[in-house]
């Protein structure tokens, strides 16, 4: 992909030999033999009875990460914490993250229907939508949804009427974007104007909208939302989107006679995928954001709304790695003497578009035994039919790597199934948790007879 600068690789010596707690999960260790272990499971036995690649989440992780950041955001003013279900989502995770007490915040009528059928109930969930289907207004409205996000002004006919065809009064927030661009990938970045997402306050249809919500007997104005974008590491960021909507709180009571009783900050906080990858303590963020909005809502006289936020990828994505199997180890001499060798593995871009789609980086390890020769530069590369199916760009793994040795990529937990594919026509792989030496099934691995059940000429 073009236009990505890539830093150079900082080479270990052993690098096998170290797991950095803040990449990996809680319970990843070395066993007697060498392997990855995470929740007491051997990675080895992993892939012999759920085959490879295979995601591998840590359970107890994901669940005391969830109930953390509740616990953190709670004890800085925050009134709720959504789990955003767009990082990954199944029953199994929709059911500890609301066991955990959190919410869960969806971004379709598929997602909808998985919250649903964990057993969620529809006051606990939020839904958002940049363009959201009759169908789905209707599916969230017959659940009884907390809160629907509007997005545009063209909605709000929509949603209003569907209301009405309920007998109901549906409480709303509306996105705005505040001029603010988080420092993270372009892609990413959800605050800014030019882009996709929300209701414009300088323009002023974020007002118009508020204005037309008020006018309407089966829509109740709860407040705003605003979304800076992801994996971001710092609070500043949200300090200046914070600044802007009390601003704009306070216009909205001064000229329409409205107060703004929730402001859902979104999520947004990143988490670390390779060395130097430095984000925020959660309790720091959570303390520095609700600090912020009560004394900026202070200095322009409103009343500080109630807080919420949607944690995704610093929840889930930490608790997850991969493991794949090598299949072919090529070295390949560059320009400048240098030697690359370009691991193949059994996936790629199917189970992890991340790097092709934002130069995303990795940290990986061999993970079915211990090596002590010293490291070679490396690429790992999927078996897909693009030159740009890489998985990790550019590391150091052991020179003995061969053919049938076990590789785990950290931190793979968000945005990795959930944006999966089948291209080329692979399956996707099983998701597993693991917890105190045992694992369950959180989705099955895919077979071939899967994708061609869709085909009526197959």
């Amino acid at each position: 992909m073009t236009g990505i600068q890539y830093p150079a690789p900082v080479q270990r010596i052993k690098p096998e030999d170290i797991l950095d707690r803040a990449i990996w999960p809680s319970s990843a260790v070395r066993n007697g033999a060498g392997a990855l272990e995470i929740g007491g499971v051997d990675c080895r036995d992993l892939v012999a009875q759920y085959q490879s690649p295979v995601y591998l989440f840590d359970e107890i992780d994901a669940r005391s990460r969830a109930e953390g950041f509740r616990e953190a955001y709670e004890r800085a003013g925050a009134t709720t914490v959504y789990y955003a279900a767009k990082a990954f989502l199944a029953t199994a995770v929709a059911k500890w993250v609301t066991e955990a007490g959190l919410g869960i915040d969806v971004a379709s009528g598929g997602e909808l229907e998985v919250v649903l059928r964990a057993g969620v109930p529809g006051h606990r969930i939020l839904l958002h939508g940049n363009n959201k289907s009759i169908a789905e207004i209707e599916l969230a409205l017959a659940a009884g949804v907390g809160r629907i996000v509007v997005d545009s002004l063209d909605e709000i006919v929509r949603l209003a009427d569907a209301a009405g065809h309920f007998g109901i009064v549906q409480q709303v927030l509306v996105r705005v974007t505040v001029g603010v661009e988080a420092h993270t990938h372009e892609f990413i970045a959800t605050a800014h104007e030019d882009q996709k997402f929300g209701l414009s306050v300088a323009s002023g249809d974020a007002a118009e909208a508020v204005r037309r919500i008020a006018k309407l007997p089966t829509l109740s104005f709860a407040g705003l939302h605003s979304h800076l974008g992801s994996q971001i590491f710092d609070a500043s960021g949200f300090n200046e989107a914070a600044t802007r909507v009390a601003s704009f709180a306070r216009s909205l009571r001064d000229e329409q006679g409205v107060s703004v009783r929730e402001l859902n900050l979104g999520g947004g906080m990143g988490i670390a995928y390779v060395d130097g990858d430095d984000p925020l303590d959660a309790a720091d963020m959570a303390r520095q954001i609700c600090s912020v909005v009560r004394t900026e809502c202070e200095s322009v006289g409103v009343a500080t709304p109630e807080l919420a936020f949607e944690p995704g990828r610093a929840i889930i994505g930490p608790a997850g790695v991969t493991i794949y199997e090598v299949g072919t180890v090529k070295p390949i001499e560059l320009d400048d003497g240098l030697v690359r060798t370009y691991i193949s593995v059994d996936g790629g871009m199917s189970d992890n578009i991340r790097t092709a789609l934002y130069g995303a980086q990795y940290s990986v390890v061999l993970a079915s035994r211990i090596s002590m020769v010293e490291p070679m530069l490396a690429r790992v590369v999927g078996k897909h039919c693009e030159s740009g199916d890489i998985v990790v760009r550019d590391t150091w793994l052991p020179a003995d790597v061969v053919p049938g040795d076990l590789l785990a990529v950290a931190a793979t937990g968000a945005y990795c199934r959930s944006m999966s594919s089948n291209y080329n026509y692979l399956p996707r792989p099983a998701v597993i948790a693991a917890r105190g030496g045992a694992t369950s099934v959180v989705l099955r691995r895919e077979t071939t007879e899967d994708l061609l059940s869709l085909d009526p000429g197959a």
